[in-house]
């Protein structure tokens, strides 16, 4: 077991124990153990095609919608194994929220797509559902920017602020990690810079894990790294370490542009 220093009894600890994925006869992920810690910010890196998306998009068992998919081994989220019968795909989502690589807002307004989440799940008066929104929006770096305008579309807010919205959106669920798939990969370098703000202010609240091609952008965000090569976790470590003086000769080979 690859671990990063942390016990189970944090909320949000993910727990990988000899996890595989096959996309119908297409093994995309070999035995990957691994620990990632709450209360920081965990970056998987590797080329395109590793394996990093596929492990991210398993801890909240997006992949198992796909047709002719399957896995083996355990993902646990304090210690309870998220394919497990007493965990639903519902339960576990609220828990466990997602930022996509492009930004997907609902087509209603900025103030539902805050509120859609507490809404569905039930039991907040509007008065909870209107300081769920604000505080969601606060936590998300957007409040100060549309708060004026809470009942216009979403969808007429900057790509920048459709992102921070869409994190909002997760937020709002009071989730224990938050998982983002290349969340700036699609933004220009101010929003991208807005984005990494808000992660360095989140880590001190709940698990982040995030996907990013951007070995830079790990550098700055991240606490821990993990390096996916071929499907399998190569190394894992401290960030500053792993980018410094990395174990495995295929990690340095990576982080100094000799593949990828």
């Amino acid at each position: 077991m690859t671990s990063l220093g942390t016990s189970a009894s944090h909320p949000g600890t993910i727990v990988a124990r000899k996890f595989s994925f096959w996309y119908g006869p297409k093994q995309a992920l070999h035995d990957v153990d691994l620990t990632i810690p709450s209360r920081a910010v965990t970056a998987l890196i590797g080329p395109s095609g590793c394996g990093k998306s596929t492990f991210l998009r398993s801890i909240n068992r997006l992949n198992a919608l796909i047709l002719g998919a399957r896995h083996s081994g355990a993902i646990e989220l304090d210690g309870e194994d998220v394919y497990g019968t007493s965990m639903t795909p519902v339960a576990l989502r609220q828990r466990v929220g997602m930022v996509f690589q492009r930004w997907n807002p609902f087509p209603k307004s900025i103030y539902d797509n805050v509120a859609y989440g507490p809404r569905i799940n039930g039991g907040a008066s509007r008065g909870q559902i209107d300081e769920i929104v604000e505080h969601s929006l606060r936590r998300a770096a957007l409040w100060d920017e549309v708060k004026d305008r809470l009942r216009q579309s979403a969808l007429g807010l900057s790509g920048g602020q459709q992102q921070r919205l869409c994190i909002a959106r997760a937020l709002a669920n009071e989730p224990e990690v938050l998982l983002l798939d290349e969340p700036a990969s699609a933004l220009d370098p101010i929003a991208t810079q807005k984005i990494e703000e808000l992660l360095y202010e989140l880590r001190s609240e709940l698990t982040i894990v995030i996907v990013t091609h951007n070995m830079q952008q790990a550098a700055r965000v991240s606490d821990h790294t993990a390096f996916f090569y071929l499907g399998r976790l190569v190394e894992v470590s401290e960030t500053g370490r792993l980018f410094t003086t990395p174990r495995e000769e295929r990690t340095e080979a990576y982080i100094t542009g000799r593949f990828g």
